[in-house]
Order: structure tokens, then sequence, then C-alpha cells
């Protein structure tokens, strides 16, 4: 008898009960652990876009759904591509995502972060940079991947409580004091 046919004879139902033994629901394909998924490592660029209209700041910010399909706040970014720098990737990805164009005035930061989803996981480093918006109409129908649900302008001091993660909510405080040190 073989290694694997230890179990051969015995029902399903008291195999799932072998302590380190993984249960197998009929139909369903077994999810890894999160450790045993492959590994990527992704780079994108995005950044805070600001307009200033009647003295005040204002920011585009995206909405997308999350996982559990709720709405998030948050900035635009994506994937580098190709040759693109990271700044080129911020002024594409920023129009793509809100229609909005703009002009790199400075980095803000790079922060990266680890998620996983049920066939990999992710380390990410995304490189954010402060924009000037030059025009545009803000819309999320210029979106190639249809990630955005919604874009609007958002007042500075409102995008810092409005954005989903923490790290980006850094990200405007960031833009924000450098701002607010050139005025």
């Amino acid at each position: 008898m073989g290694e694997n046919d230890v179990f051969a004879d015995v029902p399903n139902s008291i195999v799932n009960m072998v302590p380190g033994h993984t249960p197998i629901v009929a139909g369903a394909t077994p999810r890894l652990r999160a450790q045993d998924l492959p590994l990527v490592h992704e780079t994108s660029a995005g950044g805070v876009v600001v307009a200033v209209q009647d003295g005040e700041a204002f920011v585009a910010l995206i909405a997308r759904r999350n996982r559990a399909g709720r709405i998030e706040w948050c900035l635009p970014k994506g994937h580098i591509e190709g040759s693109e720098t990271p700044t080129q990737t911020a002024v594409r990805e920023v129009f793509e995502e809100t229609g909005i164009h703009g002009q790199v005035l400075a980095h803000l930061a790079t922060i990266t972060y680890s998620f996983s989803s049920p066939h990999r996981r992710v380390n990410k480093m995304v490189y954010h940079f402060l924009l000037e918006a030059l025009g545009g109409e803000i819309s999320v129908a210029g979106d190639p991947d249809q990630e955005a649900v919604d874009a609007a302008w958002i007042p500075l001091l409102t995008a810092q409580t409005l954005l989903a993660y923490a790290n980006e909510r850094r990200v405007v405080r960031k833009a924000r004091d450098l701002l607010w040190a050139e005025s």
C-alpha cells in the first residue's frame, strides 16, 4: 500500500477529521495558504492632483469597489507600463482614472504594502507625486480597466479623512504640508 493509499477505504467524512489533514469539500478547489501562493512584485505610480479654486485646494479622488463590494475613495494610481518612468505613469494614470491632465511638481512618497488574492501574494511599491491640474473634466470614462466607479474634486482637508487607506491619508497630508509651506 502506497503512502497516498492510507485512507483509500475510509469515507471522506472521517478522513476530513484527521488532525493535520485539510478538509475536502466535494467539488471545491482546495485553497492554498497565503504563504504557499506564488509571490509577485508590482510597481505602480499615481498621485495627488490638486486644483485651487477661490483660494481652496481640491484633490481629484476616485471611488472603487473593494472585494466586499463597498465603495472606497482612493488616490488615482496604476501599473508602470513598458519603459515608462514613475512620473510618466503618474501623469497617465491620473488622466485615465480622473480625466484630469496634470503636471508633476514633486515626489511625495514611495509606499510599500502586501496583500493576498485567492491566487497570489503581491508585494507592491507605489510612487506618489504631487501634480498640478492643468485641465480636463473630472470623469472615470477614460479608465481602461473600469476599476473606478466615480471621480470627484474633494476639498484637500476633507480628502485626508475620506481616503480609505492610512498610507494614502499620510501622502495627502504630506502634499498639504508641501503646498502650505510654499504659500
